[in-house]
C-alpha cells in the first residue's frame, strides 16, 4: 500500500493550478494554430492571432492567461492501493489556497451563492474522487471560468428526440449563448447517465486533447457533424464573425434509464486551462 502524503498532494495540486492558469496546454496552442490557417476573416485571424500571443507573454512572465483564474475543478483519480495520510479534500483546498496567494491569482468564489461573501482565496475547490485500480493518484485541474461556466446548460430529453434532439439543443445553446463563452470555444457534450451524471461526462469530455475524436465511431460522427453545424452559425472568434466559432466538441456517452436522454452541454473558453500530474 503507497501511502502520499496530505503535504504532497497540496504540494502537487498547488503546482498544477499555478501552471494551468499560466501555461496554455500544447495541444490548445496547437488547435489555435490550425484555426488561424483554417480562418477567412481577417479580424477573426487577428483575434486568433493575439490569443496565441497572449499565451505567449503568459508562459514568459509568468502573469495568468485569463484574468477570471477559475473555479478550481480538481478531479483526483484515486488507485485502490493508495492510502491518504490526511485528509485529501482539505489537502486539495490547501493547494488551491496557496496557489492563489503564491501565484497572485484572483479569488472568485463566494462562500454562500445569496449571500456573496468572497472566500478570499478561491476555495472551496469542486472536488470529484473516483477510485481505479493500482497503486497512483492522478491530479487534473481545470480552473473554470465563469463566463463560460454561464452558458454552459443541461436538458432532459425525451427518448424519442434522439440525435437529432441532441444536435438542436447543443448547436441553439451555442447559437444562444456562444459570443458570452469566449470563442473559439471547446465544447463538451454529456450524452445519458442521469442529471448529474451527464454534467460531469460534459466536463470530463474537455479533458481530451482538443480534436482527438471518440473512440465510438457513432459518437465520432456525432462530433462532427455538431462542429460543422456550429462553426456554420459564423459566431467567429471573440464574436466578431468568421469561420472558427469552435476548435472541437468532444462527446462522452453513458448508459441511461429507458424514460430518459439526459444531455450536458459544457462550454469552455478559448483559455481552455487543464494541467495533470500522477503521484
Amino acid at each position: 500500500m503507497r501511502v502520499i502524503t496530505a503535504e504532497q498532494l497540496a504540494d502537487a495540486v498547488a503546482a498544477l493550478y499555478m501552471r494551468a492558469n499560466r501555461h496554455m496546454p500544447a495541444a490548445l496552442r496547437a488547435a489555435l494554430a490550425r484555426a488561424l490557417e483554417a480562418e477567412v476573416s481577417p479580424v477573426g485571424r487577428e483575434t486568433l492571432a493575439r490569443l496565441l500571443e497572449n499565451a505567449a507573454v503568459a508562459a514568459e512572465t509568468g502573469l495568468p492567461l485569463c484574468q477570471d483564474t477559475g473555479l478550481a475543478v480538481v478531479m483526483a483519480e484515486l488507485g485502490t492501493e493508495v492510502r491518504i495520510d490526511g485528509d485529501l479534500a482539505a489537502a486539495v483546498d490547501d493547494g488551491v489556497r496557496r496557489a492563489h496567494a503564491e501565484g497572485y491569482l484572483r479569488a472568485s468564489v463566494v462562500a454562500h451563492p445569496l449571500r456573496r461573501v468572497n472566500t478570499g482565496d478561491n476555495t472551496p475547490a469542486i472536488l470529484h474522487l473516483r477510485l481505479v485500480p493500482g497503486d497512483r493518484l492522478r491530479l487534473t485541474v481545470l480552473p473554470k471560468g465563469g463566463g463560460s461556466e454561464n452558458a454552459s446548460a443541461l436538458r432532459m430529453l425525451k427518448p424519442a428526440d434522439g440525435a437529432a434532439g441532441v444536435i438542436e439543443f447543443v448547436v441553439g445553446r451555442v447559437s444562444e449563448q456562444g459570443v458570452n463563452a469566449c470563442p473559439p470555444l471547446l465544447i463538451g457534450v454529456g450524452i445519458g447517465g442521469n442529471f448529474e451524471g451527464c454534467a460531469l461526462l460534459a466536463k470530463r469530455a474537455l479533458l481530451r486533447p482538443p480534436g482527438a475524436p471518440n473512440p465510438d465511431p457513432d459518437d465520432a460522427a456525432l462530433e462532427a457533424e455538431l462542429l460543422r453545424r456550429i462553426n456554420a452559425l459564423g459566431i467567429g472568434p471573440g464574436g466578431t464573425g468568421g469561420a472558427v466559432t469552435a476548435l472541437a466538441v468532444h462527446v462522452e456517452t453513458a448508459p441511461c434509464h429507458i424514460a430518459s436522454l439526459p444531455c450536458a452541454v459544457h462550454l469552455q473558453c478559448n483559455a481552455h486551462r487543464w494541467a495533470e500530474v500522477e503521484l
